[in-house]
């Protein structure tokens, strides 16, 4: 359900009213929270509290209570402890769930980290927390649109940071998990690697990483028989991928470098896919946009995006 003082629950209200999601879908959530939106926004959409998906029953929205939020907590618009420590047990409990096999995917609405981390003060994001909790060490983030693909070598850290954890190691794991991961899509698929510095570095005169790690990885990555190329200028990438349709993924060196040609392209409709899992998670590719929330004018675009994305992988 995500952040209750964010838009995730009036998204997920809204697209269930209007018949858009999957049959044998539950919610992880609070019911109070839900039926707060329900009530202010006037969905009319009949809930029902559950203890676990084992108890759904068609027809109603099934919600597995978490039991942790009352009316008077909901605080649209607003940073709130309790909310935001809420979000964090939904996720737990959803990923229990899909460990045990009692659920098939999970697709996450947006939680807000400021809020989470006034309860937990180590939280970074999804990604990191549902890797924990699967007891996997390497993760990463494929951004999904009909426009285009992107994975990352780092997510969730200082630009300093970034530069730091570009290293060979971490590169042909996210060689790896990328190429797995588009193969189920479309065997064959073509992978592009952006460099890190300008120009990929020009042979070494504005840095020498895409010489020392980035080149030697992708040789590696294509020695696998992967359809690989790079390193690439990151200013000329996305036109190859985008318009000459050259690529079907590029993989980026650091969050903003993926995230902002995928959100410019397709803003409304991204998925975020963590790749590395045991487990199928999908999440919308947006914030808990608390400068709508409660106004029921957020788009269900995101959320029916990765709903289909999580049912293709499913199938795949």
């Amino acid at each position: 359900m995500g952040d209750a003082s964010g838009v995730g629950p009036e998204i997920l209200l809204e697209a269930f009213r209007d018949g858009e999601l999957p049959r044998d879908f539950v919610a992880y959530g609070d019911v109070s929270a839900l039926a707060f939106y329900n009530e202010k926004l006037r969905y009319g959409v009949p809930l029902r509290a559950i203890a676990g998906p084992k108890e759904f029953h068609a027809g109603p929205l099934n919600v597995v209570d978490a039991g942790i939020l009352q009316a008077g907590d909901i605080t649209p618009g607003e940073l709130n402890a309790k909310s935001g420590g809420a979000a964090r047990q939904y996720v737990v409990a959803a990923t229990r769930a899909a460990l045990a096999q009692e659920i098939a995917a999970i697709v996450t609405l947006p939680m807000n980290k400021e809020a989470t981390q006034l309860t937990d003060p180590g939280f970074t994001g999804h990604t990191e927390l549902i890797g924990e909790l699967c007891g996997v060490d390497d993760v990463t983030i494929m951004l999904a649109s009909d426009h285009l693909m992107v994975t990352h070598v780092s997510t969730h850290c200082s630009l300093r940071q970034a530069i730091e954890r570009v290293t060979p190691e971490r590169l042909r794991t996210i060689l790896r998990m990328t190429a797995e991961a588009l193969n189920r899509l479309k065997p064959g698929a073509r992978i592009a690697v952006a460099g890190l510095n300008p120009h990929a570095g020009e042979g070494g005169s504005f840095g020498d990483e895409e010489i020392r790690v980035i080149r030697p990885a992708v040789e590696w990555a294509q020695a696998q028989g992967w359809q690989v190329e790079g390193p690439l200028p990151p200013d000329t990438v996305f036109f190859l991928a985008v318009r000459k349709r050259r690529f079907d993924a590029v993989v980026c060196m650091y969050h903003d470098q993926g995230h902002i040609p995928l959100k410019l392209l397709d803003f409304e409709a991204g998925v975020n896919v963590t790749l590395g899992l045991p487990i199928i998670r999908t999440s919308v590719d947006h914030g808990t946009a608390f400068d709508i929330a409660g106004h029921g004018v957020a788009s269900t675009s995101s959320l029916l995006a990765a709903v289909h994305f999580a049912l293709r992988l499913m199938r795949s």
